[in-house]
């Protein structure tokens, strides 16, 4: 079945949400806000070794770094272009939407938690190279495992934030599916080092989504994603960073 990868992290992510609901009520909240931090330390560290892993590369004995402008230049320039758009505002209003439409209005932190969810599931390696791959070749087994992850994640989210986080589902359905039905036409021009340098950067972001897990929301995640894009296009360039 084509973009089988897409529907299968879909219904983890609803499953995770659903799971996450009647858990709340095991605990208090103030277990429910360690919870929600531990959460963040776990989205940290996997952000952490996304980045190093494109940052660091063996030369003979040494371990060297590299990268850093790429990093400066995607991430800066991306997020003015973000900035600019207004991405956060978008996400947000879409989750007031939404917060309206399921008969959510009285929770106040259904939005907070649909974009720090949405986030969390949509950004990264994982979700980019597992539709690629889905798209391409039909081999959904990254998308599979991310789906267990996704849901465990969703399921301590939405036990600590609220049942907002379930509703990352429909961005993750629509970013997924999206890139599956799109990879034919880009597989051609989709080089390794594009691959590379989103996943790169697209760990950056991730690490951003921890930071305001543990301590708050403090980054605009949502404004620094032409970051990912700006880290495609970087990988044609006539140099390398």
């Amino acid at each position: 079945m084509f973009a089988t990868g897409t529907l299968i992290n879909t219904a983890s992510i609803i499953a995770g949400g659903l799971a996450g609901y009647f858990f709340k009520g095991l605990f208090t909240e103030e277990q429910q806000d360690s919870l929600n931090k531990t959460c963040g330390i776990s989205v940290l560290f996997i952000a952490i070794a996304g980045a190093m892993e494109g940052m660091l590369k063996a030369d003979g004995q040494a371990i060297v770094s590299g990268k850093s402008m790429l990093v400066v230049l995607c991430l800066c320039l991306g997020t003015v272009i973000g900035e600019l758009l207004g991405i956060e505002k978008g996400f947000e209003h879409f989750g007031e939407w939404l917060k309206q439409k399921t008969g959510n209005s009285k929770d106040a932190g259904f939005v907070n938690a649909f974009v720090t969810a949405s986030l969390t599931v949509c950004i990264g390696a994982m979700a980019i190279v597992g539709a690629i791959e889905d798209g391409i070749q039909g081999n959904y087994s990254i998308l599979a495992v991310k789906s267990v992850l996704d849901f465990i994640i969703i399921m301590i989210m939405t036990s600590s934030m609220g049942k907002g986080c379930a509703f990352s589902a429909i961005p993750i359905f629509l970013f997924e599916g999206g890139i599956t039905v799109l990879a034919k036409i880009v597989a051609p021009v989709m080089t390794d080092l594009a691959i590379q340098y989103l996943s790169f950067i697209g760990s950056i972001l991730i690490f951003c989504v921890g930071i305001n897990l543990v301590w708050g929301k403090k980054v605009k995640v949502a404004n620094m994603l032409p970051a990912t894009l700006l880290a495609v296009l970087a990988a044609y360039l006539p140099w390398t960073f």
